[in-house]
């Protein structure tokens, strides 16, 4: 077996079973074939492989699932991918070959099915990695973050990395060769993910991620041009094939691996006493018409139901547009045009009194947290976590506290007004967010590209 093009990278993880993204190689001449096997640290037994027949559809690339998992346990595995000259083999057929496993031994932990637990998740978004003629600029410098993440994970185990979007830029090079075709963007994502330190973390923690509009292009689909067909196409194939396939928004087969037919990019999953609602904001957009939406009415109302149906302590919404505060610019491409459908979520929570929703974004290029109450409801209080960006360019600016509207209401009816403020500085250069959920307080703490601590926030849950 030879060692992986892309990946391995750990996905979805519950205390039964994880996904586990994996990439080969296309041979125009033999059958393409990965396997996975694992077993629990300490023991010397391995488990019989899990294999895939790899396709130039899905270029070269699939989610194995690994069944049957002890919740809270420590797991080792091996993966690779080999080939076949025997075009009849399938993935049951091909158990019965003597393979030589690539030597390098993964770790990952299952998920814990306890909730009274100490939870600890990362936060990021909007990694830039240019490239020149096909080959990474300086790659080192929009990987060296995830050796700062890997050196904090040494210190305390993870419970999930969550990637709020732009984890590539397609439309870097727009102005002089932009990168239309799927050859051109999933080299893009090849180089994104192959990197040492972001293959290391990915390799051994759970990872989920939702796109944005640079997975595409910049403010999509308010940029959209009539041309544009084939470059969404190409794009969110890529987006299904490297980031979307080892996520929850996949169901399973009986049969094991991912059913690849989708019904949406959003997804929901539950971590302890912990819930998540990654919504998906750029491919359901309605720009025009009576009823703007940043998320479609199927969207919506999964979103509503599940926060009236969650009994979990905090309620993470997952962003990957910052849902507040407003900016002062770029107004078109935030939840400020679409003030009905986030007035819409706010009453949900305040109209059921629900407590401890977070809501968790990125795409600014700063980071901060901040808080929504309600003049008429003191009970009433929606957390913000703004995580971005993990590697910027000199092409962009950072955020500023100055580009934030903070002195008027986010949104207003009869009952009273929604009112934003920030609880931290805005931090405006490459960082990560690391939450910490124990007891009845959530700790926010951000980090610099070289692990130090640049600010740290208390949010007291209720």
């Amino acid at each position: 077996m030879q060692k992986l093009t892309v990946g391995p990278i750990v996905g979805y993880t519950t205390p039964e079973h994880s996904r586990i993204f994996v990439r080969g190689a296309p041979d125009d001449r033999e059958a393409v074939f990965a396997g996975i096997r694992h077993r629990q640290a300490g023991s010397q037994q391995w488990s019989a492989g899990v294999y895939s027949r790899l396709s130039e559809a899905y270029d070269m690339a699939d989610t194995l699932v690994l069944n049957g998992l002890n919740a809270d346990t420590q797991y080792e595995y091996q993966a690779g991918w080999f080939t076949t000259k025997d075009p009849n083999h399938t993935p049951e057929t091909v158990k019965r070959i003597a393979l030589e496993w690539p030597s390098t031994v993964y770790r990952f932990k299952s998920a814990s099915s306890k909730r009274d637990r100490e939870h600890r998740y990362i936060v990021g978004s909007c990694r830039y990695l240019r490239l020149t003629l096909d080959t990474p600029s300086r790659p080192d410098l929009g990987d060296s973050i995830f050796n700062a993440i890997n050196a904090l994970k040494a210190t305390g185990p993870l419970d999930g990395v969550m990637m709020v979007g732009d984890q590539v830029y397609v439309d870097d090079l727009n102005i002089v060769a932009p990168d239309r075709s799927y050859a051109d963007i999933s080299r893009k994502y090849r180089a994104a993910f192959s990197q040492p330190h972001i293959s290391q973390l990915m390799s051994s923690t759970p990872t989920y991620m939702i796109l944005d509009d640079h997975e595409i292009e910049d403010n999509w689909p308010a940029n959209r041009s009539s041309g544009d067909e084939q470059l969404y196409r190409n794009a969110i194939h890529a987006y299904e094939v490297f980031q979307c396939s080892h996520g929850p928004a996949h169901d399973l087969l009986a049969q094991g691996g991912i059913n690849r037919r989708l019904k949406n990019y959003w997804y929901t999953f539950a971590d302890g006493d912990t819930d998540w609602f990654v919504m998906d904001c750029r491919t359901e957009r309605v720009l025009k018409g009576s009823d703007t939406r940043m998320i479609g009415v199927e969207q919506e109302n999964a979103l509503h139901k599940w926060l009236i149906k969650s009994t979990a302590k905090v309620k993470f919404i997952v962003s990957s547009v910052m849902f507040m505060p407003d900016q002062k610019s770029h107004g078109n491409d935030g939840w400020k045009s679409f003030a009905a459908q986030r007035h819409r979520l706010l009453e949900t929570i305040r109209s059921n009194a629900i407590k401890n929703v977070v809501i968790v974004s990125g795409d600014i290029h700063g980071s901060l947290t901040c808080k929504l109450t309600h003049s008429e409801d003191p009970n009433f209080v929606v957390h913000g976590i703004v995580s971005s960006p993990l590697c910027n360019t000199k092409l962009l600016p950072y955020a500023k506290a100055s580009n934030l509207e903070l002195d008027a209401p986010l949104a207003s009816n009869q009952k009273g007004l929604y009112l934003p403020a920030m609880t931290s500085h805005m931090v405006s250069e490459d960082n990560f967010a690391c939450l910490t959920l124990k007891g009845a307080s959530l700790r926010v703490d951000f980090h610099d590209k070289k692990g130090q601590m640049l600010q740290s926030v208390a949010i007291e849950l209720k």
